[in-house]
């Protein structure tokens, strides 16, 4: 059972092109937006379409796959866990932020 605790898995495409960024030592960092989509039918009858976006960040490995291959619009599979962090932005104010942090990456499409 502890393989199923915090496990992500998420299908989508990419938002934008990945922000990389490459620290002292050789440690990197891939940072993506991945938009999923779900679909309902309201009260009337109509098919609504409803779209999440995920922040994703990789390191190692799966940051140089997606350095090397992920652009904007690519639709990619990833396996992660979920983590919460907070800072302090520039003014001061306590910011919060709720990512995947990918341990796998598969490249779908063309």
């Amino acid at each position: 059972m502890n393989a199923m605790r915090n496990k992500v898995q998420l299908i989508g495409h990419v938002g934008q092109d990945p922000e990389i960024k490459s620290f002292d030592g050789g440690k990197k960092v891939a940072n993506i937006t991945i938009a999923t989509n779900d679909y309902y039918i309201n009260d009337k009858g109509d098919k609504i379409e409803q779209t999440e976006w995920h922040r994703v960040s990789a390191w190692g490995k799966v940051a140089d796959i997606i350095e090397k291959y992920v652009t904007k619009g690519k639709e990619v599979a990833i396996e992660g866990k979920l983590t919460h962090r907070s800072y302090d932005d520039k003014d001061g104010t306590k910011r919060y932020i709720t990512e995947v942090v990918a341990n796998d990456i598969l490249l779908l499409g063309k």
